[in-house]
């Protein structure tokens, strides 16, 4: 045996000896003990901490700028609401006179008095531009909830119970065969003048393409091994399409709600320039650009068609960046714990 080796085991034996020496006169149960258990903080240490709309809010707010358009579209929203309600304030449908000459107070440029200026009839501008904006929230907002409920349950009984699929596709070729501007113009046209009636026309064929949007994002998900298998356990449908399936598809939703906002005030605003749109009565963004664009060519007249336009500009283009944005931090793919 090697010198070194022999050297190990004297050290060994001697530690041996020391540690026998030192616990000689312990039993068991000195010697070892129970490191004990905290239930409350097993079950603290088993849960991520993970929430899916708090994840989503938090990236959302990551994104400054769809904050700030949130905050704009949320501005609008409120101060058209309560902008009748403010002091001196005038009707948007009131003529307003000259107290001097009793003439009506025809194309007044924006003074203190009248802010966004008058008409050639003495309306109001700013009263009338913010009633505008108003209705044409509504219109679009009303469109949007339709399509969205609409085309998200015929998209998800199109995609997941194959016996509707032929019934579903032959009534997407027959109402995707059809102009949507065509029957705009229709409807329009045959019945009353009216916002019910824009509501209505745009919401026949809206429900089409998020219909089919939502059947083929079912398809992808539907034959999943948690969907085979609650399949398999005897769960009803209508819980696998709450539970399995919706969950998936809130980014698509959220993206087509807020792409239908914007689509649906430039229809209101396409069918008012070709003189089929809301009477006259009822101001909205479509008739004030209407009316603007007959004074395009006059330098001194042209803020009639600046301010609905940039209000128009802000209301799409807003909606646009948020929707995306929202869609984007919905998406469950995006969330990293």
């Amino acid at each position: 045996m090697s010198l070194f080796n022999r050297k190990q085991r004297a050290a060994e034996e001697n530690l041996s000896t020391l540690l026998a020496e030192q616990f000689s006169g312990l039993d068991e149960g000195e010697l070892f003990s129970l490191a004990g258990q905290d239930e409350a903080a097993a079950e603290f240490t088993a849960v991520t901490g993970y929430a899916y709309w708090k994840s989503t809010l938090r990236i959302f707010l990551k994104n400054r700028v769809a904050v700030f358009f949130a905050a704009l579209i949320i501005f609008i929203l409120v101060f058209t609401m309560i902008q009748p309600l403010l002091p001196h304030q005038k009707n948007s449908n009131t003529i307003y006179n000259d107290p001097v000459t009793g003439i009506h107070i025809q194309n007044r440029r924006p003074d203190r008095e009248f802010w966004f200026g008058t008409n050639s009839i003495g309306q109001d501008l700013w009263s009338r531009i913010w009633h505008g904006t108003r209705t044409s929230l509504f219109i679009g907002l009303s469109v949007a909830c339709v399509e969205a409920l609409v085309g998200v349950i015929i998209g998800v009984l199109w995609g997941y119970v194959r016996k509707l699929d032929f019934l579903f596709t032959e009534l997407y070729n027959v109402f995707d065969n059809i102009p949507q501007t065509l029957v705009l113009i229709l409807i329009s046209y045959v019945l009353r003048p009216g916002v019910g009636t824009m509501i209505f026309a745009m919401c026949i064929t809206s429900w089409i393409g998020t219909a089919r949007f939502v059947r083929n994002q079912v398809v992808i998900i539907r034959d999943r091994d948690y969907n085979l298998a609650s399949r398999c356990l005897g769960t009803p449908v209508i819980r696998i399409i709450l539970k399995n399936l919706l969950p998936y598809l809130v980014s698509v939703i959220t993206m087509r709600m807020a792409m239908a906002i914007p689509f649906a005030i430039g229809n209101e605003v396409f069918v008012s320039y070709i003189g089929l749109g809301l009477p006259l009565a009822i101001p909205s963004l479509g008739n004030l650009i209407n009316s603007g664009i007959d004074k395009l060519m006059e330098p001194t007249l042209r803020y009639q068609l600046i301010f609905p336009t940039m209000v128009l500009s802000m209301v799409t283009v807003s909606f646009y960046i948020v929707g995306n944005a929202f869609a984007d931090a919905s998406d469950p793919r995006n969330h990293v714990l």
